[in-house]
């Protein structure tokens, strides 16, 4: 208790002194300096996504640079974000876009689905008549894997 009270009345005691006087700035670079260093400047403007890009049906823009290197060029709320699209990113889509991962049940009308998230299983239910093409193709999937495992039994 009296460490801290020590503590307390020299905090006092500092903050009740006169501040110093300021203390004198380094003289700044002149500007032409400044410009020497490109760094600086392309750091402060935001990424641009380039005229040649031809933006595809999932909203994002592919473009080949004069390297042969092909790049994904997507808006974000941060700004723009280009990704080097590569043929794994692409089988990702695919698989993603045929209903892997998704296991279906069906339930009379209903069709229960479940797949592994983030932050756990996510489970959702439609209507047969309600489902989108991912959903129709992960019920196929489970219907073609529930009869290839009722033929082995």
């Amino acid at each position: 208790m009296k460490l801290l009270f020590v503590v307390f009345a020299s905090a006092l005691a500092l903050s009740a002194q006169d501040p110093q006087a300021p203390k004198q700035q380094a003289p700044r670079a002149p500007k032409a300096a400044a410009k020497a260093t490109p760094r600086a400047a392309d750091a402060s403007k935001p990424a641009a996504i380039p005229a040649e890009a031809v933006q595809g049906a999932d909203g994002d823009y592919h473009f080949t640079d004069a390297q042969g290197k092909k790049w994904i060029y997507r808006k974000t709320p941060f700004g723009v974000v280009h990704l080097e699209d590569t043929p794994e990113r692409d089988a990702a889509k695919a698989a993603a876009a045929n209903g892997a991962g998704i296991l279906a049940t069906e339930d009379g009308d209903m069709v229960r689905f479940e797949r592994k998230g983030p932050f756990g299983v996510w489970k959702w239910e439609k209507k047969k008549s309600e489902l989108d093409e991912t959903e129709k193709a992960a019920l196929q999937n489970s219907q073609g894997n529930h009869q290839n495992v009722s033929k082995q039994d």
